[in-house]
C-alpha cells in the first residue's frame, strides 16, 4: 500500500501488514538535510516542501508536513517577523497590550497575507509533486498559543487569571483566523491539520477547561466538517489534562516523553491515534542501536493499536541520520514472531 493508504488504515485502527506508521516532526532537520537554512525553509514554501520530500524519501517517513514556526497567523495579524538563518523565526512585536488592541486587531485574509499564503501554496505544491500518494499535514496555531504569540507568554498567562474579558475576546479572534487558515489548507490539498498549542501544558486543568477545552473541541469539529482529520500537539507534560483532552475528539494526539502512554491510552480510549513518545534528546544523543531498541520496544507494545512512531516533539537538527534510520528499521514489523 502507498503512504496515503497506510494513513487511512492507521485512522481505521487496522494493523498494517508490514510496518508501523512512522511520522517524526521534521523542520530544522529537514532544512539541514536538504543543504539549506532554517530561514529559507520557513520563508519559502518551495524550499520547505522540497526539503520535506527529500527527507521523506531518504528516511522513508510516512507523511509530509507544512509545519515551520509559530508565527504564520501572527504575521497575518500585523506583527513583524525576522528570519534567522539557523534558528526559528523571531516575532519582533507584541501587538496586543490592551483591550483596545484586541478590538482593533484586523480580520486577516489568509489568501492575501504573505506568510499564510506561503503555507497554502505549500499544500498545493505538495499535491502537484506527490499527486495524493503521501498524506499532507497542514498546521495552525491553537487559540492559547496564538494569543500568547500576539500578547506575550507571560502577559497572556497573567491575563487568564486577571482579565477574562480580554482573554476570551482575543482567543475568539484567534479562532476565526485559525478556522479560515485551516480550511484554506484543506482546500489546497491537506489531509490532516495539526493544531499546535504547546503552552497548554503550562496551565492547570481548571484553566484549560475554562478557556481552552471547548475551543479545541469547536476547532476540531470545524476541521472535520471541512473534510480533514486533526492532530493535536501539546509539547510537555499533559498528564494532568488527559481527562479533558479525552473530550475534544481529536483523531491523533502527540505525547511528549513525560507522558506515560499506557495511562494516556486508558484515559483517552482506543479511538484516538497516539503518537510518540521518545525523548528527542535521546534520539539525538544515543547510539543508533539504542535508538533502535527504544523504538522497537514501543512498536512491539503498540503495533496492534492506533499508534504512530515518533519523537515526543521535533527531531533536533543535530540528530545523526543513522538514528532516524534506526527508528524506521524498528517500525518494520517482524513476522512469525
Amino acid at each position: 500500500m502507498n503512504k496515503t493508504q497506510l494513513y487511512r488504515a492507521l485512522l481505521k485502527g487496522h494493523p498494517a501488514d508490514e510496518r508501523i506508521f512512522f511520522r517524526p516532526i521534521l523542520m530544522h532537520f529537514a532544512a539541514r538535510f536538504n543543504n539549506t537554512t532554517y530561514g529559507k525553509f520557513a520563508s519559502d514554501y518551495k524550499t520547505l516542501v522540497e526539503s520535506n520530500i527529500r527527507a521523506m524519501e531518504f528516511f522513508d517517513t510516512d507523511m509530509v508536513s507544512l509545519i515551520s514556526d509559530p508565527y504564520r497567523e501572527t504575521s497575518a495579524f500585523g506583527a513583524r517577523i525576522q528570519y534567522v538563518d539557523e534558528g526559528v523565526p523571531r516575532c519582533l512585536d507584541k501587538i496586543v497590550n490592551s483591550f483596545d488592541d484586541v478590538k482593533n486587531l484586523p480580520d486577516p485574509d489568509v489568501y492575501k497575507c504573505e506568510r499564510t499564503l506561503d503555507r497554502i501554496k505549500g499544500a498545493e505544491y505538495y499535491q502537484k509533486l506527490l499527486k495524493g500518494s503521501v498524506p499532507v499535514s497542514g498546521w495552525i496555531e491553537g487559540p492559547l498559543a496564538e494569543a500568547c504569540d500576539l500578547a506575550g507568554v507571560d502577559e497572556m498567562l497573567i491575563r487568564l487569571m486577571t482579565d477574562p474579558d480580554l482573554s476570551n475576546t482575543l482567543m475568539d479572534k484567534c479562532m476565526v483566523t485559525a478556522k479560515k487558515f485551516a480550511k484554506a489548507q484543506i482546500d489546497a490539498g491537506c489531509d490532516l491539520i495539526g493544531i499546535g498549542d504547546a503552552i497548554c501544558s503550562q496551565i492547570d486543568r481548571d484553566t484549560y477547561d475554562l478557556y481552552i477545552r471547548d475551543r479545541h473541541k469547536e476547532l476540531i469539529s470545524y476541521i472535520h466538517e471541512c473534510g480533514a482529520q486533526v492532530k493535536l500537539h501539546i509539547c510537555g507534560n499533559i498528564t494532568h489534562l488527559l481527562e479533558s483532552l479525552s473530550e475534544v475528539n481529536t483523531d491523533i494526539i502527540d505525547l511528549d516523553w513525560q507522558v506515560d502512554i499506557d495511562l494516556a491510552r486508558t484515559i483517552l480510549g482506543n479511538n484516538v491515534v497516539i503518537g510518540g513518545n521518545i525523548n528527542p534528546v535521546l534520539i539525538q544523543d544515543k547510539t543508533a542501536e539504542e535508538v533502535y531498541n527504544m523504538s522497537e520496544e514501543l512498536v512491539n507494545r503498540y503495533w496492534n493499536q492506533k499508534y504512530l512512531l515518533a519523537g515526543g516533539c521535533e527531531i533536533t537538527v543535530l540528530t545523526p541520520h543513522d538514528n532516524l534510520l534506526a527508528m524506521r528499521r524498528a517500525s518494520i514489523l517482524k513476522k512469525n514472531e
